[in-house]
């Protein structure tokens, strides 16, 4: 909470100039021909003097923060790299990974590997099966149950009392079969809770149903349209984990491209990667997780900014990995961080209230 507090107070502090320490001097990113087009934050009548003094003190204050960039418009306007981190480094994504399978997922099925969401996972999961804890209603798990959360097995990553949360699952051999073997304890469908597993499941039927490992189709349906080169696929487990299994590796520059293909409703470059159908569907709000509107492995989170209210669909990633997508005022927030298993990595919920929404919201009144 300490840590927290501090924080908070640097952000307070950062409408104004701070003495002794060197003065941010803001620079239009550069054009590295990866796909991105930039422009210039003084091309827009904002109010740089949120911004700004920002970035001078947080520069100096100890902070977890590795990576900031903002999306105007369709172009790269502000990018920086904070506490030894680089442009071409390849940041984890941890849970930002369950929204680029949502995007994979909706391949599938436009590519046609997949029927429906609406389609049992025994279709296509045919080995393993359950074999503990046998119950009838395990038959009724759909992929949509996965993707929203809500299979009704004892799957919890935020209770450590879960059968199914995610550090007992990696400790595991079989992953896969362990997860169906857990008990049920609600219905499909009538209570999601956070379930790391399901859209490991997910990942794990779109590569059976297309004949290849998820990075492959990734690399192929997703990464190579996206002009995505700098990206890995791995985890923090010491043991051998299935491809499945494995997270995103990628470059903020990178994430950037997801939030704003999601934006432009799965156009990238005058190209259609995902349908328009599947965008839609996927980041509408279809169940709550404590209390918070959940789409199919997307968040929708509401910002105030100056008494206004902004919808704002997000992937998110523990130890503070960001996209947030803003389409009321054609903005995107990408953040990464360090702040693994804290509150500090809500560090850029605060910053995007207090410094950036503030200050594009008087251009869009």
């Amino acid at each position: 909470m300490k840590n927290r507090t501090a924080l908070l107070s640097i952000l307070l502090l950062s409408h104004f100039t701070c003495l002794g320490q060197e003065t941010y001097l803001y620079k239009q990113p550069v054009e590295l021909n990866d796909g991105w087009k930039t422009g210039s934050l003084n091309s827009y009548e904002i109010d740089t003097t949120r911004i700004y003094p920002f970035f001078t003190q947080i520069q100096t204050e100890k902070n977890k923060l590795h990576s900031v960039i903002l999306i105007k418009d369709g172009k790269l306007v502000l990018e920086e790299y904070l506490n030894g981190h680089s442009a071409q480094e390849p940041h984890d994504m941890r849970s930002v990974t369950k929204s680029i399978r949502s995007l994979l997922l909706g391949i599938a099925i436009d590519e046609g590997f997949i029927h429906s969401v609406d389609d049992p996972v025994s279709t296509y999961l045919t080995n393993p099966t359950p074999r503990k804890n046998l119950d009838p209603r395990k038959k009724d798990i759909t992929i949509k149950h996965l993707i929203t959360m809500s299979t009704g097995l004892d799957c919890n990553d935020w209770d450590k009392k879960s059968r199914g949360q995610e550090d007992k699952v990696h400790r595991k051999k079989d992953w896969l079969q362990y997860t169906l073997d857990l008990p049920m304890i609600n219905d499909p469908g009538e209570v999601s809770t956070y379930c790391s597993m399901g859209s490991v499941l997910a990942a794990e039927i779109i590569s059976r149903s297309a004949g290849m490992t998820i990075e492959a189709f990734a690399q192929k349906y997703l990464f190579e349209p996206l002009g995505i080169t700098n990206v890995r696929w791995g985890h923090t487990s010491r043991k051998k984990v299935i491809p499945s299994g494995k997270r995103v590796y990628m470059t903020s520059r990178d994430m950037a491209k997801i939030g704003l293909l999601v934006q432009q409703e799965g156009m990238w470059n005058g190209r259609r990667i995902v349908s328009k159908t599947w965008i839609e569907e996927s980041t509408t709000p279809t169940t709550t997780i404590t209390g918070i509107d959940y789409g199919y492995l997307w968040w929708t989170i509401p910002f105030k900014s100056d008494e206004r209210i902004f919808s704002a669909t997000l992937a998110m990633g523990n130890g503070g990995q960001y996209i947030m997508m803003f389409p009321e005022i054609d903005l995107i927030a990408v953040f990464t961080g360090g702040a693994y298993n804290s509150e500090e990595d809500k560090l850029p919920f605060t910053i995007m209230n207090r410094i950036f929404l503030p200050a594009f919201v008087g251009e869009n009144r």
